[in-house]
């Protein structure tokens, strides 16, 4: 079990949930805990008693041994494990060109965004990126656009907007295509002479 789930566990009890929020909020004895939660006292010693021995809390020192504390570098630990775990991501896996995978490193978790950047120049790094997702001189209906988004952002219709409002798709009569972003020149198919 990792650490993370180890935490989880010992906070997925809701006394001990309450007890450790109300500790982390400033409570220190388990009178003040008490109070706080209206938890009755032997249910906040019990919490408070697995709490310790799943090393989230620990007595403070500072009160003469009548109060407890939260372990929070325990947190620091678990999330540096988990980030240890987690596979590498490369978004040039996904056909970012290495300037795009600077940016979107920070935005994308195993090939979905996390987010929508706030500042523009990153934000427009992203929906570069998004735009080569629409093969260009093609027309998308809607439903399409937002599959193909969806794969990326819960919230497809958010970066849809962006898309169109930073002219890198186009959209009349519930189509889309794609008039901006960076592309390959050799990836354009040349008219017919049809």
């Amino acid at each position: 079990m990792s650490d993370a789930e180890a935490l989880a566990g010992l906070l997925a009890e809701d006394d001990r949930l309450r007890s450790f929020a109300a500790l982390v909020l400033g409570a220190v004895t388990v009178d003040d805990i008490v109070e706080v939660t209206g938890i009755d006292r032997r249910r906040v010693v019990q919490s408070l008693e697995r709490l310790v021995s799943g090393g989230l809390v620990e007595p403070d020192p500072t009160t003469g041994g009548r109060g407890m504390r939260v372990k929070r570098e325990r947190f620091k630990q678990a999330a540096r494990q988990a980030a240890a775990r987690r596979p590498a991501f490369d978004p040039k896996e996904i056909g970012a060109t290495p300037e795009q995978a600077e940016v979107l490193r920070n935005f994308l978790v195993d090939g979905r965004l996390t987010s929508i950047p706030a500042q523009k120049s990153k934000r427009r790094v992203v929906l570069d990126f998004l735009a080569q997702q629409f093969e260009p001189g093609k027309a998308y209906p809607e439903r399409d656009v937002n599959m193909k988004l969806g794969l990326y952002y819960a919230d497809y219709a958010a970066l849809r907007r962006y898309l169109v409002d930073e002219e890198f798709l186009e959209r009349r009569d519930n189509f889309y295509w794609r008039i901006g972003g960076t592309f390959d020149p050799d990836d354009l198919t040349p008219p017919s002479a049809d």
